[in-house]
């Protein structure tokens, strides 16, 4: 077994950890504080050590804002642990199995406006910048897109979609404008989902590349993202375009995905 893997069931054996997970698939984005409410016999350092074990398996993501910390559920190690064990089988079973089909209608605002991903990936930042950036890597792991963009602050980007994708082939199934621009640390675009029809709206995405050890964390932050389908299918996709991602790198081989999950 992967040693990724072996952290990930570890830390989803205890029945505190799931207790927290399921508190934050309620409501993502919670602090330290707000968590211990829902574990009321335990301690706040022993939720603190529960939290850390979540974090270290990739199944909860951090973020801070001043002094307080802010705890999101992390779907990206679940989906790779259904792209390595589970797709080769029954992929209609995915959000079934995974719990990646998330109900959004009921989240607070605060919380449903922001989601944030972590991955570790055995690459390089540059590398891992131009798997975000250049169509020809685009087309293997995000849905068959192909990016286009000069990647300049304030210039336009679209994904051109498959032949088999939600929108006619070639024309574009996403667009925006690149807000920030710093290669191979930090991209900041918007992100406006043109599978959803005419006036689809627009949110945020963040992506930040940080040198770990042999690895890279690459996390994602989607800001003003909403409720309803449109948000529950976004998350989804993420999961499965960084699983993806992933594979590539570190592997060379496409994964195929279907289009239906963003």
């Amino acid at each position: 077994m992967h040693m990724d893997d072996e952290m990930i069931f570890k830390a989803l054996a205890d029945a505190s950890r799931r207790r927290l997970l399921d508190v934050l698939f309620e409501r993502d984005g919670q602090t330290l504080s707000e968590l211990q409410a829902h574990l009321t016999t335990m301690t706040r350092f022993g939720v603190m050590k529960h939290l850390q074990v979540l974090e270290d398996a990739g199944l909860v993501a951090t973020r801070k804002v001043g002094r307080e910390k802010f705890h999101h559920l992390n779907p990206v190690p679940i989906q790779q642990v259904y792209d390595r064990w589970v797709s080769k089988y029954s992929q209609p079973w995915s959000q079934a199995l995974t719990g990646l089909k998330f109900t959004l209608e009921n989240q607070t605002m605060s919380a449903a406006n922001m989601h944030v991903y972590h991955i570790f990936i055995r690459s390089t930042p540059e590398r891992i910048w131009q798997a975000l950036t250049d169509g020809n890597m685009t087309e293997q792991y995000y849905f068959g897109t192909r990016v286009e963009s000069t990647w300049k602050p304030g210039a336009p980007y679209q994904y051109i979609s498959a032949a088999d994708g939600a929108v006619p082939n070639g024309a574009p199934m996403l667009k925006g404008d690149v807000l920030e621009a710093d290669p191979p640390r930090k991209l900041v675009t918007t992100f406006s989902p043109l599978w959803m029809g005419e006036n689809p709206g627009s949110s945020k995405v963040t992506f930040e590349i940080e040198p770990r050890g042999d690895a890279c964390r690459l996390t994602l932050t989607h800001e003003d993202l909403g409720t309803g389908h449109l948000a529950a299918g976004v998350i989804d996709g993420w999961a499965t375009v960084f699983s993806s991602m992933k594979t590539l790198l570190e592997t060379g081989e496409a994964l195929v995905v279907a289009q239906a999950a963003m």
